[in-house]
C-alpha cells in the first residue's frame, strides 16, 4: 500500500494517485488536517508520499499534526521505506533528516523551469528526462537538506528544487502531482 499524507483538502494525490492506481497499487490517504492519524506501524507500507499545504514546517504550535508527522518521517527514514515529499512534504523530509527550512530567495507561483544537476541527470528518479523542465510551483519557503543529502535540481529562484536523502527518500519543491483541476482550485482558494 502507498500512503498519501494530506495537509489540506485541495492538495491531494491527483496525477500521482492515478499513476499508482493504473499500476494496480493500493492507496490510502490520510488527511492530517481533518484529524487523520498516522499509522503506528510501518508494516504493509510500500511507500509514503507527503503532499503540500499552505502551512510551514515551523508552525507546529498552530498545526500540531506537523510534529506528529516529523516523528513519523524519522521512523520512515530509519526503516528505509521509500518516501516522496512534495513542496511542504519535501520541507518536512529535510527537517526530519536533520536539515532545515528557510525562505526561498524568490517566491515561485505558476510554471517555471528547473534544471537538473549532473547528480540529478544520473539519478534513477530523473534519468532519461530533459536537463531543463517546466514544472508547476507554489512556494515561498524551501528545504535546505542535511549535508549528506544530494541536491538533484535547481532553479534561478530556488537553489534546491529536488534532493535525495540516502537511496530512497526524495524531496521535490515543485508539484509533480498537479492537474488542471488542482491549478484551478489553488488559483481560486489561495
Amino acid at each position: 500500500m502507498i500512503l498519501f499524507i494530506k495537509h489540506v483538502d485541495i492538495e491531494g494525490p491527483e496525477a500521482l494517485g492515478s499513476f499508482f492506481e493504473r499500476r494496480g497499487l493500493g492507496l490510502a490517504v490520510i488527511g492530517l488536517h481533518r484529524g487523520g492519524r498516522l499509522p503506528a506501524s510501518l508494516d504493509g507500507l510500500e511507500s509514503v508520499v507527503s503532499l503540500g499545504g499552505p502551512m510551514n514546517v515551523y508552525e507546529e504550535d498552530r498545526y500540531p499534526f506537523l510534529r506528529d508527522e516529523d516523528i513519523f518521517l524519522k521512523k520512515v527514514l530509519k526503516a528505509g521505506v521509500p518516501f516522496l515529499g512534495i513542496c511542504l512534504g519535501a520541507q518536512l523530509l529535510a527537517k526530519a533528516a536533520g536539515g532545515r527550512v528557510v525562505r526561498s530567495p524568490g517566491e515561485e507561483i505558476g510554471w517555471s523551469e528547473i534544471s537538473l544537476r549532473p547528480e540529478g541527470a544520473s539519478d534513477p528518479l530523473f534519468a532519461g528526462l530533459p536537463p531543463v523542465m517546466d514544472v508547476y510551483q507554489w512556494h515561498g519557503d524551501m528545504a535546505l537538506p542535511p549535508p549528506d543529502a544530494v541536491t538533484l535540481a535547481f532553479s534561478d529562484r530556488c537553489p534546491v528544487q529536488a534532493f535525495r536523502v540516502g537511496t530512497n527518500a526524495y524531496g521535490l519543491q515543485f508539484h509533480a502531482e498537479i492537474t488542471d483541476k488542482s491549478i484551478d482550485e489553488w488559483s481560486r482558494d489561495y
